[in-house]
């Protein structure tokens, strides 16, 4: 069958396989805690929602531009301003199906073929991806446990070279819970600025932080914002994953072919989700505190148990609602007569055996270790880990 070549090197998710089978094991009864979740586990906001059936019942069902509604635009830049310390016009954002569909844009917009862009890792899944769907080539920098998954500028430094166009950074990240210090991502702009590369940053977890401040590497001066696409959204903070608005703020010129782009793709997001979306930005920061803590309280206590399994170890998440789960003394073992060679094994192997699904590592480009999200119950998180230390032993 005649299919595009570049299509056909989209990998799917790794984790497809796993999370198939961990959902029919649940269809057929079967017990199975699931560490697997990219998303909050609390409800959108009744103050959210109620703005939401308030627009459909005023008829606020019709297309709107492409690039979202300007009230949207607006209340976006407001809060840019009050809380990243970033000046932005409206004119300077495009709203998004999703923060994921926002990078979609962003590097549609900024690569020709065989551009590079540099990626830490681990890294998010989709990364990747998106660049090689934008015919761009991934680049990736490692990081390590050994450095708290800090990104070493050395090694960034020697990465680049005249194909380079763009720098990823994610804080907080996923899937380790990295925040950035100002330190390093003065370090980054003074880089970015002096090679004249994009940074891309993907602000997505700016809200759910814990021990680290956070910081907009755009709002460090005005050559580094004239660089920098800031991702950000709806999804994570708002606990609002299926409500799909993301949105981007950036240089004018490249905003303008961000929304050509999307006006051709899929026209406008959805109406109700912005208005949604308008109320949220304007009253959302106490469902947010009470959310945090609970995630801080979870991401504690799982830390503190996975360290107190022997053979397991993890580095304490400063942000997001993800721990990353080094398996790396396990590689090469066998376990109830079952060799694992990587973390798509182990993770096989816990889910047949104890009834537990994580994320391979894999995905997110280190094979050492499994992810798992404490966007679960306090009481899943404990019968989870009581199950693998059970198995284990």
């Amino acid at each position: 069958m005649y299919l595009s070549e570049k299509a056909k090197k989209i990998e799917a998710s790794i984790t497809l396989s796993i999370t198939a089978k961990a959902k029919q094991m649940k269809s057929e009864g079967i017990n199975v805690i699931g560490f697997g979740a990219g998303e909050p586990d609390f409800d959108t906001p009744d103050y959210i929602k109620d703005i939401a059936i308030e627009a459909i019942k005023k008829g606020f069902t019709k297309y709107t531009p492409a690039s979202g509604l300007i009230e949207l635009k607006q209340a976006i830049t407001e809060k840019l301003y009050m809380e990243n310390r970033l000046n932005y016009d409206v004119n300077q954002i495009v709203v998004s199906n999703g923060a994921k569909h926002s990078l979609f844009n962003t590097f549609q917009a900024i690569l020709n073929p065989g551009d590079q862009v540099l990626i830490p890792t681990p890294y998010w899944v989709s990364y990747p991806e998106l660049v090689k769907l934008a015919d761009g080539l991934p680049v990736f920098v490692a990081t390590d446990a050994s450095n708290n998954f800090r990104l070493d500028i050395g090694d960034l430094k020697r990465k680049i070279n005249n194909k380079t166009r763009a720098i990823i950074i994610n804080s907080p990240s996923n899937p380790m819970g990295t925040v950035y210090s100002k330190q390093v991502l003065e370090e980054i702009a003074d880089i970015a600025v002096k090679h004249g590369l994009y940074v891309i940053s993907d602000e997505i977890y700016e809200k759910i932080i814990y021990d680290k401040q956070h910081y907009s590497i755009a709002s460090f001066g005005p050559d580094i914002k004239d660089l920098t696409i800031t991702i950000n959204g709806m999804s994570k903070a708002y606990s609002m994953t299926g409500w799909r608005i993301g949105y981007a703020a950036a240089n004018e010129e490249i905003v303008k072919v961000m929304a050509n782009i999307q006006s051709h793709a899929t026209s406008n997001p959805n109406s109700i989700a912005q208005y949604a979306s308008i109320a949220a930005l304007k009253d959302g920061n106490s469902s947010i505190k009470n959310m945090v803590q609970q995630f801080k309280e979870r991401r504690d206590y799982i830390y503190k148990r996975i360290n107190a399994i022997p053979g397991l170890s993890s580095i304490k998440p400063q942000g997001a609602f993800y721990i990353l789960m080094d398996i790396s003394s396990y590689i090469n073992k066998k376990i109830k007569g079952t060799m694992i060679k990587n973390s798509i094994d182990f993770s096989n192997l816990l889910l047949d055996n104890c009834k537990v699904a994580v994320v391979p590592g894999i995905a997110f480009g280190n094979d050492n270790y499994v992810r798992l999200s404490y966007a679960t119950s306090y009481s899943n998180i404990k019968e989870g880990l009581d199950r693998i230390e059970a198995f284990l032993q």
